[in-house]
């Protein structure tokens, strides 16, 4: 199975999700009549609507048959993309040191067709070295064994296998200098990171800004986040933010016009890419 199959699982799951909720909504039924109707929690339905959970057949036919949709292609139709949303993706593998509410960015990540960031505690994990990662999981990952801290650096590197793939992604990054300055490992370490990104600026599908602390101000000031878009036209961009123990995973369209608006104007307000690779070099001279 290839990483690429794997990640278009997790979308077909939400885009399954997002259909059963508009199905839902039209006839003005509610979540816990929903769930009544599978045996489930009204909780159940909403996570099964947010492509959070797998999909059993049964369920989804008993859902299909209470939402009042009959035609048999129709039905088919979702049946078979319930079917191909519960593929395992390669993640599962990691699932020892992968917690659940992240193996779901993970399969999001993959299957994006464009990822705009903006990070300002570290570089961000598909832009690290090795070593850099290294360092990154053992400070936050204090008494960890190194074999888990291993494993958690293998998954980052598994992760940015995307960006060379056939199917790579645009991937826009804003960096604020404050993650560029804070050492994480010894000084060869923040010298090898710093060449990378320079490196990796200078491929096609890369663009990278620094946001320098000379700017004062701006408009990432409510900290780091992720959006996501996707090739298929049924799925709606995706904004990721992560918390200490869960994360929050917003599609509403005024949720995401709000971060559409701060990341272009961090793109607007950072030097060019040119200008940030010119700022990585000076950073890179002085550490």
């Amino acid at each position: 199975m290839s990483a690429g199959e794997s990640s278009g699982s997790v979308v077909r799951r939400i885009l399954l999700g997002s259909q059963l909720r508009r199905l839902r909504e039209s006839r003005g039924i509610t979540r816990e009549a929903a769930g009544y109707s599978i045996r489930a929690s009204e909780s159940k339905i909403s996570r099964m609507e947010l492509g959070r959970v797998s999909f059993k057949a049964r369920d989804v036919e008993d859902l299909l048959t209470l939402y009042g949709v009959a035609d048999e292609a129709e039905r088919d139709s979702l049946l078979g993309l319930a079917r191909e949303a519960n593929v395992a993706g390669w993640w599962h593998s990691y699932g020892d040191v992968l917690p659940g509410w992240f193996q779901t960015y993970v399969g999001l990540e993959g299957a994006a067709s464009l990822i705009r960031i903006y990070e300002v505690q570290f570089v961000h994990g598909l832009l690290q070295t090795e070593a850099y990662a290294h360092a990154v999981v053992s400070r936050g990952m204090r008494g960890a064994s190194p074999a888990e801290i291993d494993r958690r650096v293998a998954l980052r590197l598994e992760r940015q296998k995307a960006l060379v793939s056939e199917r790579a992604p645009t991937l826009h990054a804003v960096l604020d200098e404050a993650a560029l300055r804070r050492p994480y490992g010894e000084r060869e370490v923040m010298r090898a990171q710093l060449r990378h990104l320079i490196d990796m600026s200078e491929q096609p599908s890369i663009t990278l800004q620094v946001m320098p602390f000379s700017h004062g101000g701006h408009a990432g000031e409510s900290g780091a986040f992720t959006m996501l878009r996707f090739p298929e036209s049924d799925l709606s961009d995706i904004v990721y933010l992560e918390q200490l123990t869960s994360a929050l995973y917003l599609d509403k369209p005024e949720e995401v016009a709000h971060y559409e608006k701060a990341m272009a104007a961090l793109a607007q307000e950072s030097p060019s890419p040119e200008e940030s690779r010119d700022l990585l070099r000076g950073l890179l001279q002085l550490t």
